[in-house]
Parts: structure tokens; sequence; C-alpha cells
């Protein structure tokens, strides 16, 4: 059966991963928490400050409810930062702050990688939703309906392209955040490093979200193989 044969073991090593990346980012976002930075400047006040110098100081910075669920809208071009964010002035707020406005300015700068990722979200929603379902379906079918397992290994195939394009967005956002922080003098040098571990530590649940998928995706490749 699907859910009980021995491809699933291929989902371990991702899910092992998937594990690590979530306790590394929620235990390195709550350590740096508790450091106050020395310029006493909120994640809202720092998101505002940048995105001003950068000329877009027309978004507007939302606060939303719950943790790390900060993110940048491209459609309605505005930024949501999420309560443990907003209000702090701790080194992990200022990181995370200055990530989701970087999104901000990948979308002014017209960054291909961003640009790509918002035109394929839905296709990509699609895919992640009917994929199993279709090939499922097909598995269990097969005979004339096993064409339904290829339709799902395709759409399925797009959602995987959605999770690989999404890393350099991500790294790219952090990268420009980092710079700011440390060119506009938001963060003083030994701030720093903090700042890029809760950036980096948040990059882990990307590359375990896509190792996940291209790991799903072989399993479906040999299920289907296998079925013929």
């Amino acid at each position: 059966m699907f859910f009980f044969d021995p491809t699933f073991y291929l989902l371990i090593p991702a899910m092992i991963l998937a594990f690590y990346a979530q306790s590394k980012v929620k235990n390195t976002f709550a350590k740096f928490s508790e450091v106050r930075t020395a310029s006493g400047l909120s994640g809202a006040e720092v998101a505002k400050s940048i995105l001003s110098s950068e000329g877009i100081g027309d978004i507007p910075v939302h606060k939303v409810q719950g943790n790390l669920t900060d993110h940048y809208h491209p459609v309605k071009r505005e930024l949501a930062l999420s309560e443990p964010v907003f209000g702090s002035s701790s080194v992990a707020a200022m990181g995370v702050a200055a990530h989701e406005v970087g999104h901000a300015l990948q979308h002014r700068d017209g960054y291909a990688p961003l640009r790509f990722r918002n035109v394929f979200a839905p296709v990509a929603t699609l895919g992640s939703n009917a994929a199993l379902p279709l090939f499922i379906i097909g598995f269990l079918i097969a005979g004339t309906w096993g064409w339904l397992m290829d339709l799902g290994i395709l759409f399925f195939t797009a959602a995987v392209v959605f999770h690989l394009v999404t890393l350099p967005v991500e790294f790219n956002a952090s990268r420009r955040a980092i710079a700011i922080l440390q060119g506009g003098g938001y963060l003083q040098a030994h701030e720093i490093d903090g700042a890029k571990k809760v950036l980096d530590a948040a990059a882990w649940t990307y590359v375990a979200a896509a190792t996940m998928a291209i790991s799903q995706l072989v399993r479906l490749l040999i299920l289907r193989s296998a079925r013929n």
C-alpha cells in the first residue's frame, strides 16, 4: 500500500532535517529574543526606518498574531510582523524585521526569483494540494486510470520547483537584511553575529522543506515505475 511501502524510508532523513530545522529556529530565535540591542529600536521601527531610507516608506507595517508569522505580501504591498517581532527591541526581532524588508526591496527591484515565485505560487499551491490524491487514486486503481499517477507527479513537480525557487529568494533577503543592518548602523558589530544566526536558522526550514519535497518526488517516481 502507498502509505506503508519501503519507499517511505526515503522520507525519514528529510523528516529528521525538518525536525532539526524547526528546533533550531525556535531555540535560536528564543535565545536572541532575550538580547536587547543598543539602539533600543523595535522591529517595527527598524522596518519603517529602512523602508523610508530606501524610498518605499509608503509600505505599511502591520502587527499580526502568532509566532514567526512575519511576511511581506507582494500583492497587498504591505509588511506584517508577528507580535514577538513588532514591538521587541531584541537582536532577533531586528533581524527578522530586516529580512522581511529585504523581500520588499526584492519586489521594488524586480528580483527575478521573487517575480517567478509570485507568478508560480498559484500553480504550486494547486499542485501541492492535488498531487498526492491524484497519484494515490491512479496507484490504487491503475489500469486505464494509471495516467493519474503521471498527472500527480507533474503537479507535485510544480511544488518542488516552488520550493527550490524559494531558496534563493530567502537567502537573498537575509543577505540584504544583514548588509542594511550593518551598513545602516542599526546593529553594533557584536550584535550582527546574533542576527546572522537567527536568519541562518530560519534558512534551514526552507532547506528542509525543499529536501522533503524532493524526497517525496523521488518516492513517487519509484512507485510509479514499480506499478508498471
